[in-house]
């Protein structure tokens, strides 16, 4: 098993956090790229260099609704040139942005670089598309020899109807490898979207995200209500209508009878 742990904080604080992880015996820091992450002036890929002498990174490109920052192309090519960076979890919930990064690890020609999507918004696409940037006057015509894809995903998501997503992604897996998409299973990523704007608040830029989580996981009878640390975060105006409206329209998403029958088990 392959332990990540979250570092974030400046860089004294992400070097001792990563220390620490190091000590503790995970294998990987999944290091937090935001705007709030470094001193004025701090260069963000030093920054990065200096975490990575305490622990092999894997970073984190969140999107800017949850305190992320733009990162462009010039700024992730420089990243894989540190070569302790192992994968990078991609989560700008962007297109272009996301084609930014693949695009910058290609240019690097490494290929042992594990890319992981947290693009909640466009999950199972995200691990059935390969994507490729051909030089010159390579096209469609001449499909390229190699291309890069997404191994895994780390999604808020899926903290709720996991063993659902497990088959999910073990299906993804198995289509790319045969090269072909079934279209039954391409017929779930429209579902999986609409579940994850619904749970995540996406009508109130994710306000609502972590109250959303535990109202699933509370209807699943593995929480025995939605509460958080901080007491006035609640669901968002409409949230629970959504989750109602999402939770009877997708029966197919959902781990009630996996849950049920293992639920005993789980709380003893």
């Amino acid at each position: 098993m392959l332990l990540v742990a979250g570092v974030c904080g400046n860089t004294a604080q992400a070097c001792r956090e990563a220390a620490l992880a190091r000590e503790l015996g995970y294998h990987l820091g999944l290091l937090a790229l935001r705007r709030s992450e470094t001193a004025p002036g701090e260069d963000l890929i030093e920054h990065a260099r200096r975490v990575s002498s305490e622990i092999p990174l894997m970073g984190f490109y969140l999107q800017e609704a949850v305190g992320g920052r733009d990162l462009p192309y010039e700024f992730w090519r420089r990243f894989f040139e540190i070569p302790r960076v192992a994968a990078v979890k991609v989560a700008p919930f962007d297109r272009y942005r996301t084609s930014v990064v693949v695009r910058a690890l290609w240019d690097s020609g490494r290929n042992d670089v594990a890319l992981y999507t947290g693009n909640d918004d466009h999950i199972l696409l995200d691990l059935l598309t390969p994507f490729s940037f051909p030089s010159g006057n390579a096209g469609l015509s001449s499909p390229p020899a190699s291309s890069r894809h997404f191994v895994g995903g780390l999604l808020g998501q899926w903290a709720v109807w996991t063993r659902r997503a497990v088959e999910i992604i073990h299906a993804a897996r198995e289509a790319v490898r045969n090269g072909t998409v079934p279209r039954e299973l391409l017929s779930v990523a429209a579902p999986l979207t609409d579940a994850n704007g619904a749970i995540f608040d996406f009508a109130h830029r994710f306000a609502g995200c972590i109250p959303g989580i535990h109202e699933v996981l509370r209807r699943s009878g593995l929480l025995e209500g939605r509460w958080c640390l901080d007491p006035r975060e609640e669901l968002s105006e409409g949230q629970m209508e959504e989750i109602d409206r999402v939770w009877n329209a997708y029966p197919f998403l959902r781990d009630d009878d996996f849950v049920a029958e293992r639920l005993d088990s789980y709380l003893r």
